[in-house]
């Protein structure tokens, strides 16, 4: 069974780097039923960078299903000087009245991990944002 661990109120251990390696941390500012919303400490008001998770929950019994969201929505100035918002998310979709273990989500989600942070056969990952997903995602590509 899988280990269901609670987010600490402050992603301060290297939860968050950003491409550079840089950790980067987030104070937990709201949590509302089956969401919570964290802000970088330090953020500049008018330039909000968040972090926020997710849970919802439809169906009953073995077609029951739970969508999961982690997003990051960061406001940064624009090339015309006005502020744009730059959004990464991920969702996983899982047949929980269905599933007898976590292991195929697990699997999952770490395929895509995987995907995004390496550049293929190699043990190295990257928390850069050049993998090979990462980059077909930043740049369009296929």
């Amino acid at each position: 069974m899988y280990t269901q661990r609670m987010l600490a109120n402050e992603l301060i251990t290297n939860e968050v780097k950003n491409s550079a390696g840089t950790e980067q941390e987030f104070s937990r500012i709201s949590i509302n039923d089956r969401k919570t919303e964290f802000a970088l400490k330090g953020e500049t008001p008018g330039a909000p960078h968040r972090l926020s998770i997710s849970h919802a929950e439809i169906g009953t019994g073995s077609a029951k299903r739970r969508r999961s969201l982690v997003r990051v929505d960061k406001t940064v100035t624009g090339v015309d000087g006005t502020p744009v918002v730059v959004s990464c998310y991920m969702v996983a979709d899982i047949p929980i009245g269905n599933l007898a273990t976590f292991a195929e989500p697990t699997n999952a989600v770490a395929n895509l991990l995987s995907f995004c942070a390496s550049l293929g056969a190699t043990t190295t990952i990257l928390y850069d944002g050049t993998g090979n997903g990462a980059s077909t995602l930043i740049n369009g590509t296929l």
